[in-house]
């Protein structure tokens, strides 16, 4: 399996430019020549798996509560801006489909539904991205998720999502079989880009808004970032040649 990493992820499906976790932001990322885009998927009320990012509905929608106590009749009738109604997760994966486009699937389990959330989206994964040209890359903060996604999906490849890395990232990312690390920016030092470059594991950082960290980042050695700015690289992604994780 090879599976094509563009430097440029647009974060949460259109970055600032659409209403987050949308289909509508995962189109305009497309139009605007993005190779990649990145959302997080967790589990309504009725155990359907769906792009929203908080595990409450007020930031993002016009409902209140809790995500995973919300019956789909009622989720899929919220507005999460713009109109547009919150997706699920199978409806995000047809439309990156249609465009071509590497997904970076966050698994953004509710508090205590790490286990429940990483069986249904690694599951569906393997079945929803079959025959695909581009396989998406799966990612979390929970560990626990990512052990079951290896368990349940080997063949879904898997980012190790975190803020601070911890010195032992590397241990972690094998015992994961994970092919790819993700960390804040801010945190990143260069003792683990040297480290992640000699073990031929790439590194990709969020959430980056500026042509100056950018091209900090991409000069110390980072091979893709996640962004909110896609008005100020779109200008980039159809240039970029990118590169290839083989597994």
């Amino acid at each position: 399996m090879s599976l094509p990493l563009p430097r440029w992820f647009a974060h949460r499906g259109g970055g600032a430019l659409a209403p987050e976790n949308t289909l509508a932001g995962i189109r305009l990322a497309a139009r605007m020549g993005f190779a990649a885009v990145e959302f997080d998927v967790m589990l309504s009320g009725d155990g359907t798996p769906v792009l929203i990012h908080d595990e409450t509905l007020e930031r993002t929608t016009n409902g209140l509560g809790l995500v995973c106590e919300t019956p789909d009749a009622r989720l899929f009738a919220l507005d999460a801006g713009d109109g547009e109604r919150i997706p699920r997760y199978a409806d995000a994966v047809a439309v990156c489909r249609q465009y071509g486009l590497l997904a970076n699937v966050e698994i953004k389990p509710a508090a205590g539904f790490e286990r429940q959330t990483a069986e249904v989206v690694a599951c569906q994964s393997a079945a929803l991205w079959l025959g695909a040209r581009v396989k998406p890359l799966i990612s979390s903060f929970s560990l626990e998720a990512l052990e079951i996604a290896r368990d349940l999906a080997p063949q879904t490849q898997r980012g190790v999502l975190f803020e601070q890395v911890p010195a032992d990232w590397l241990s972690t990312v094998r015992r994961l079989q994970a092919v790819t690390l993700h960390c804040a920016a801010r945190h990143l030092s260069d003792d683990i880009l040297a480290e992640a470059k000699a073990n031929d594991i790439p590194v990709l950082c969020y959430t980056v808004n500026t042509e100056k960290a950018a091209k900090s980042l991409f000069s110390r050695g980072v091979s893709g970032v996640f962004t909110d700015r896609l008005d100020l690289f779109a200008s980039e992604t159809s240039a970029y040649k990118g590169l290839h994780l083989g597994g």
